[in-house]
């Protein structure tokens, strides 16, 4: 058997949501999720609306621990699949939290969601300010200056923050936006 195309995935997905509703799942929608995870393990979106999804129906001949072990199933394969994504690891502490009453778990789930959350805030600002920086207009370089201040108090020991924010400070300066000693 090949692997379906993540053309192939999202459609089999988008036809899994067209069979039901986002709030109870129908039959069918069930179904269709189901064999997309069986045929894609590792496709995470639709590993996480399952959870979802089910969390929210109640199936008809589906014990309540059943359901929950499904349910606790998928949110740790989503996590694995994505590499330990924020939101795959959020969506699990939030069940450990509720449905498992494990509160220490669910902590340190929560503090790796926060640090892989973090880690990708950062990097997106350093990028944006980047990008910015590259634009060279005076509109820019005033968009990277206005988030340079924000960013620097939210990673004060950032390196590439520093890094980003300096060049930004610089440019600025040399286009009369910064006096040359706050530069």
């Amino acid at each position: 058997m090949t692997h379906p195309s993540l053309d192939e995935m999202i459609a089999r997905m988008r036809a899994a949501r067209e069979a039901g509703s986002a709030n109870e799942a129908s039959p069918e929608q069930l179904q269709r999720l189901r064999e997309l995870a069986r045929d894609c393990p590792a496709f995470t979106p639709n590993l996480l609306e399952l959870a979802r999804l089910l969390r929210l129906t109640d199936e008809p001949e589906v014990e309540m621990e059943q359901a929950l072990a499904e349910i606790q199933r998928l949110l740790e394969q989503a996590v694995q699949a994505s590499g330990r994504s924020a939101p795959a690891l959020l969506e699990l502490a939030h069940f450990v939290d509720v449905f498992r009453d494990s509160p220490r778990l669910a902590e340190a789930l929560f503090e790796e969601s926060v640090t892989s959350a973090l880690s990708a805030l950062e990097g997106s600002w350093a990028g944006l300010i980047d990008f910015w920086i590259m634009e060279r207009t005076k509109d820019s370089l005033e968009k990277a200056l206005k988030l340079s201040e924000l960013v620097e108090r939210v990673f004060p020991e950032s390196t590439s923050i520093f890094n980003v924010v300096q060049d930004a400070r610089e440019k600025a300066a040399r286009v009369g936006l910064l006096p040359r000693n706050e530069g």
